[in-house]
């Protein structure tokens, strides 16, 4: 692992290099939003819609950038959307399976980084709110709200490390025991035996049967929406990485080996889903950048005779996204474009984007980059 990273400091130096200067410069624009996408080549702004899921991407991004250099430009920014957040938090109603995105990336980095206290309550309240949502009977964790109390996502296999975290901070192991039920339910109904996995899958919320497993964000029932495969592969080796059961890391990698069987195809820039039609190709930067960081973190757990295919391959997957999808200079306020929401346009209506700019994707092409550079 030491050799692939020696190899390759060049690119880790100089991409995170032009990370610095890209978001030096959007950073003055974007401030405190709470950007999604860009339009004609500027972030919007869904401060409107707090409870947005993706709202505190951009806050995780600042504390990335301010953990690297110290800029407290970045931290000042960062805490205040982790105060204007506290409307949501406290609101109720808005708050769905997301709030381990939602507050990952705001009050536990900001945690992490400076200690503040009140950071570690807002985190403590949003992991108890996700523990809250767990149908006991059903075994699952349930999605969004309203009428579809049966619904579990495989994106929420990124949430459940709030729970861990937050076993972790109280020593109280039943946040760690939902996170442990809904990975246990996700690993048995959402992952297929050959590594694909579904987006949604409803349960009977009495005991759990499964009844049907609607497309979701993907092409149809049954394919593999790429986003989807990348929340899986990260999320199973985050749920190992907390409790070292090891039927979550083979299932991380299973889930990868299916993507990385054709992501060659593509140039290593995933289509939206792996069972998509040839024609039109719909590629998703962000479901590259994702399991960049899945595949980097898997590394970090397997025997050294197995790290190489893990890390070569994220750093392939880097460095496509760098060649085809980067926007270095002043076009376009995003890092990466060529990102794809859902397979069908219009699927999620305000929300839908199409071969665009994704925060997330920015997200976790940042992830990803600064996880090689501190490996080194």
């Amino acid at each position: 692992m030491e050799n692939i990273l020696q190899e390759n400091q060049s690119f880790i130096q100089q991409t995170w290099e032009k990370i610095e200067a890209k978001l030096a410069k959007t950073s003055k624009q974007i401030k405190d939003g709470m950007p999604y996408t860009t339009r004609e080549g500027q972030y919007d702004d869904w401060q409107d819609d707090a409870s947005w899921w993706t709202n505190t991407f951009w806050t995780g991004i600042l504390w990335h950038m301010y953990a690297e250099t110290k800029d407290d430009t970045y931290k000042q920014y960062a805490q205040s959307m982790e105060e204007k957040m506290d409307e949501v938090l406290h609101g109720y109603d808005g708050l769905h399976h997301d709030v381990g995105f939602m507050w990952l990336l705001s009050s536990v980095m900001n945690n992490e980084l400076t200690g503040d206290e009140k950071a570690r309550k807002r985190a403590m309240l949003a992991a108890n709110v996700l523990s809250a949502r767990a149908n006991i009977a059903g075994g699952y964790i349930r999605a969004w709200n309203g009428d579809n109390a049966g619904w579990a996502i495989i994106d929420c296999m990124m949430n459940i490390p709030l729970l861990f975290w937050a076993s972790e901070q109280s020593s109280d192991a039943r946040f760690k025991h939902i996170g442990i039920m809904h990975a246990d339910k996700t690993l048995k109904d959402f992952v297929r035996e050959d590594g694909s996995v579904n987006h949604i899958v409803i349960f009977d919320e009495n005991n759990g049967e499964v009844l049907d497993t609607p497309r979701g964000q993907g092409y149809e029932s049954g394919s593999a929406w790429s986003r989807g495969q990348s929340w899986a592969i990260y999320g199973f080796a985050q749920a190992y990485h907390w409790t070292k059961k090891p039927e979550y890391l083979h299932a991380a990698k299973r889930i990868a080996h299916y993507a990385l069987s054709s992501l060659a195809l593509t140039g290593y820039v995933p289509p939206c889903d792996y069972r998509q039609p040839a024609s039109p190709l719909k590629l998703d930067s962000s479901a590259g950048a994702i399991m960049a960081c899945g595949l980097i973190e898997i590394a970090q757990a397997v025997p050294d005779s197995e790290k190489n295919l893990y890390l070569q391959s994220a750093l392939l997957m880097l460095k496509a996204l760098d060649e085809k999808c980067a926007v270095w200079d002043d076009s376009d306020a995003c890092i990466l474009t060529n990102g794809t929401s859902a397979y069908f346009d219009g699927a999620f209506q305000r929300a839908s984007v199409q071969n665009g700019a994704l925060i997330y994707g920015d997200y976790y092409f940042v992830e990803a980059i600064r996880k090689l550079k501190k490996a080194r």
